[in-house]
């Protein structure tokens, strides 16, 4: 257990000793002499690239390139089922020149928006600032609003007050 603490960080050196073996330091060199299993993970690595190297990619089939032309140009000539089909295939089949214009008029929208969001003018349902006269006019209006509340309170009470 203590050996895979004191490892943890090794994987890194072992995968540039098994590069360039040149450029291992003193320390990575002195710690694979003492640790078993580094050894034998950069031996299983020196394995690994040992079969990489030997295999070889297979040769595509010379016919491959005139046979899958041929395919697409079927799929383009069938007539497709419906306008969803049909956009389907220009999207999967067709050049892909006409997803430009798209993306820049996507493009402009999003910077409309934010640049108008930016700048403040998606901001016109906030209601304009008071003025100051407002702001008196409005306390007066509950001022005397309190009044006629109050004089008539007390109406009721002077009309209790008789009637008992």
């Amino acid at each position: 257990m203590t050996e895979l603490r004191h490892c943890k960080g090794r994987e890194a050196a072992l995968s540039g000793l098994l590069l360039d073996p040149q450029s291992a330091s003193a320390e990575v060199l002195t710690h694979l002499d003492g640790c078993q299993g580094c050894r034998r993970e950069l031996e299983e690595l020196r394995a690994a690239m040992g079969l990489m190297e030997a295999w070889t990619a297979p040769e595509p089939s010379p016919y491959f390139f005139t046979r899958l032309n041929a395919r697409l140009r079927e799929e383009r000539q069938a007539a497709p089922l419906g306008w969803f089909a049909r956009l389907r295939a220009g999207f999967v089949y067709g050049p892909r020149t006409h997803a430009r214009p798209l993306v820049a008029m996507a493009l402009t929208v999003a910077l409309l928006l934010g640049g108008s969001a930016y700048l403040g003018l998606s901001n016109w349902m906030q209601p304009a600032p008071q003025s100051e006269n407002e702001a008196v006019v409005h306390d007066l209006q509950t001022l005397d609003n309190n009044a006629q509340v109050l004089d008539t309170l007390e109406q009721l009470s002077s009309t209790n007050d008789d009637g008992d």
